[in-house]
């Protein structure tokens, strides 16, 4: 007997409103991720892929109003017209996301340590002992060294990579059921690209959580998923077993999008 889905997502739309103006960026889409599924959410910029993040945890850009339509259910529950006060209670318990821009993301006057300790006791019920003890040990699972000592540090004594590990491991202290990354590799060289990426794949695999990643890059989501969704212009134009859609894409789209992918050449170039 199949699982039921851990997110079911039916007909969903997303409009922002700027005055009188109403654009609408997710046109009407579905789809489902099952209990510990890697998802992958693939296509260029604007094409809706964040703003289906965004619509999924009932967040908006600051001061762009987001109307979400359809429907979104986290096991069984209808999450559209849940009230924020129970919808704070699945993000980050439940639902989590990483962002692609940290310095954003984070508190740049409240230590890293104080901005873990902070999600722990809110969500966890915590002491402050126990916060940071668990903040520690969170900082070591994500591969900070000196995490004693790096939890009384600022983001700004943070490289990027540094950074978005320390998002990373806000994000799973709870131990989320779904964890949802938005262009998690954005502005991180090759080298650091792959460390987050390696990151991702073990936390899944030791947390047992969803993973739903998001990217423009087909080549960060090689060995990462198991189903792909190509979206394009708010649509979900293309859906299938990552290796099929490597292989034999249908939808020309998609077929552009894997063109596009850098490859190494047989031979050097002079």
């Amino acid at each position: 007997m199949t699982a039921p889905p851990l997110l079911q997502v039916r007909d969903l739309t997303a409009t922002f409103t700027r005055g009188s103006s109403a654009t609408r960026v997710v046109q009407g889409i579905s789809f489902d991720i099952a209990p510990g599924e890697a998802v992958g959410f693939v296509g260029e910029s604007g094409c809706g892929k964040s703003v289906t993040a965004r619509a999924i945890m009932r967040l908006a850009p600051e001061g762009t109003p987001l109307t979400v339509g359809g429907s979104i259910r986290y096991r069984g529950q209808e999450l559209t017209d849940l009230p924020e006060p129970a919808m704070r209670d699945i993000r980050g318990r439940r639902i989590a996301m990483v962002f692609q821009d940290p310095m954003s993301s984070l508190n740049p006057v409240m230590t890293i340590g104080a901005q873990i300790d902070d999600m722990l006791r809110r969500h966890g019920g915590l002491s402050r002992q126990a916060a940071r003890r668990r903040t520690i040990e969170l900082l070591g699972l994500v591969g900070i060294r000196d995490p004693a000592l790096r939890a009384d540090d600022h983001p700004h004594q943070f490289s990027g990579g540094m950074r978005q590990r320390v998002l990373i491991a806000i994000a799973v202290s709870c131990q989320p059921d779904l964890l949802i990354a938005d262009e998690p590799t954005t502005a991180l060289d090759v080298t650091v690209q792959a460390q987050i990426l390696r990151l991702l794949l073990r936390l899944r695999r030791e947390l047992g959580m969803a993973l739903m990643l998001i990217t423009h890059d087909f080549g960060v989501i090689a060995g990462m998923v198991e189903r792909v969704h190509v979206m394009r212009e708010g649509n979900i134009v293309e859906t299938g077993a990552t290796d099929t859609i490597f292989t034999a894409p249908t939808h020309p789209y998609t077929s552009a999008l894997l063109a596009a992918v850098p490859r190494l050449s047989e031979r050097g170039t002079a």
